[in-house]
């Protein structure tokens, strides 16, 4: 990479995830009970030739869209067992939402047990450094639960932040010299 041009200076910021769902219906239903989604749009596979998947747009603000869902009608999906974790295509690991609060995050942990979800880690506070942590990283709270096609997804809240030396700044402001990015 050339010193005079630097690719961070030219992307502002990551604007949406697209997932390969089965079931189209379940999945919209599950984005917006979960997190408060809208749908923008939805297409029928090869409403546009090129594009031979059905898609779902989804948005949790004035954006056209914050995530896509995609399914393929000519695909034989199989649910996810335990084969999937041993071997099988390269797969998203999870997808995270940051909660405005720590009260915000806590009533979306509830909110994600009342509709009968079951949280599959956490509440947990991944730190190495924090009282209470775990030995994990990012200096967050979080908790995870499976959409219906089994994608992890993580609600987390008080996400450290990295001064400009490259140390790590808790949510309250506390530097953790401990704590250093590689690249900085």
């Amino acid at each position: 990479m050339s010193a005079a041009f630097n690719p961070k200076d030219k992307i502002r910021r990551f604007h949406h995830v697209a997932l390969e769902v089965s079931d189209m219906a379940a999945s919209i239903n599950f984005y917006c009970d979960v997190f408060g989604y809208q749908l923008t749009e939805q297409h029928e596979a090869s409403e546009v030739p090129a594009i031979p998947v059905e898609l779902a747009f989804l948005r949790l603000g004035e954006n056209h869209h914050d995530m896509v869902l995609s399914t393929d009608p000519n695909k034989n999906y199989r649910a996810r067992d335990d084969r999937d974790d041993r071997e099988g295509p390269v797969a998203i690991h999870h997808v995270a939402w940051q909660c405005e609060s720590r009260e915000s995050w806590l009533e979306m942990i509830e909110h994600v047990k009342n509709l009968g979800l079951e949280i599959v880690r956490g509440p947990v506070v991944h730190s190495a450094w924090q009282e209470g942590g775990e030995g994990s990283w990012g200096e967050n709270e979080s908790f995870y639960v499976l959409d219906p096609d089994g994608h992890k997804v993580e609600l987390f809240c008080d996400m450290a932040t990295i001064a400009d030396d490259g140390v790590f700044v808790s949510h309250k402001g506390q530097r953790i010299e401990e704590a250093k990015a590689l690249e900085y």
